[in-house]
């Protein structure tokens, strides 16, 4: 079955993109523009604009040019608060048919990025998978401090700025499964649960950077069929009902609902009962089958 209830930030204008970077090296902003264009007439309900370690004026001006061709709002997602004060301050919200552009990402080491709401009212992405503790970022290896995080960031975003729940996104922060020794997807879908029983966060969104699930595996198995995409299918049909509604993700991949019997989906179940090494074995063995 298809996912209707599911947001797509269009992942495709990003630096990190190999593809991308190389249209960034070569000035294509043409090619650049065409991401913009094909991403929206495939339904993105985002852009994803990144720009790598340019300037904040190139920043400026991708986002001009963007919104010069798609009414689709825009993610200005970066680290750097001067490029994404740019981005910000050149969004038109006019041109994206009134919606707020959303900033990628406020982590508990980027807060005083909210002080940009100053100058263009945006929509987080509230990044909770890390904590800080005497000044010191550190990882978050349980659901309980994902979601002890997730209530100190959401309470940082409520007072002083007033960002209202139903503009919060909260990314709970997935790690790469052919990866996973110690246990970050149980974590992961344990947060999703204690955030989707917690009344403070009604209205909150719950998003990922979908395509870091699947980094660094093999496109194809060994039989010839995909493996990024079924094992991405089977997140979501995990995560979907735990109330992710949102991801960062590609507009060429097909997500759907597995059943349980399909392969990525026991594949997925089996990690879940495994620990260490034996889960990412157990990655290995589907996509080398």
């Amino acid at each position: 079955m298809p996912l209707p209830n599911l947001s797509i930030i269009g992942e495709s204008i990003n630096d990190s993109v190999p593809s991308t970077q190389k249209l960034y090296d070569a000035g294509d902003l043409d090619g650049l523009l065409e991401l913009a264009k094909s991403q929206a007439a495939k339904g993105a309900v985002y852009l994803d604009v990144n720009v790598g370690r340019r300037t904040p004026e190139f920043m400026a001006d991708m986002v001009r040019r963007i919104q010069a061709v798609t009414d689709t709002p825009l993610s200005i997602d970066t680290p750097d608060p001067e490029i994404a004060r740019a981005g910000l301050a050149a969004y038109d919200p006019a041109r994206a048919k009134g919606k707020p552009p959303i900033l990628n990402s406020v982590s508990p080491l980027r807060l005083p990025m909210l002080e940009l709401y100053r100058v263009r009212p945006f929509m987080p992405i509230l990044m909770v998978s890390e904590r800080v503790e005497n000044g010191v970022g550190q990882s978050n290896a349980t659901a309980e401090e994902t979601h002890r995080t997730a209530r100190e960031m959401l309470r940082a975003v409520r007072d002083p700025y007033g960002i209202p729940n139903d503009h919060c996104l909260i990314d709970c922060g997935i790690a790469p499964i052919g990866s996973d020794t110690e246990g970050n997807l149980k974590r992961l879908l344990a947060a999703l649960k204690l955030l989707q029983d917690d009344p403070d966060f009604k209205g909150c969104h719950r998003s990922v950077g979908l395509s870091n699930f699947t980094v660094m595996l093999p496109p194809k198995r060994k039989d010839g069929s995909p493996v990024k995409g079924p094992l991405e299918s089977a997140f979501l049909t995990k995560a979907m009902p735990l109330g992710l509604a949102w991801i960062i993700g590609s507009m060429s991949r097909k997500y759907e609902t597995l059943a349980p019997d399909h392969p990525a989906m026991a594949c997925l179940e089996d990690v879940l009962r495994l620990d260490g090494f034996d889960a990412v074995m157990r990655v290995k063995e589907f996509y080398a089958s």
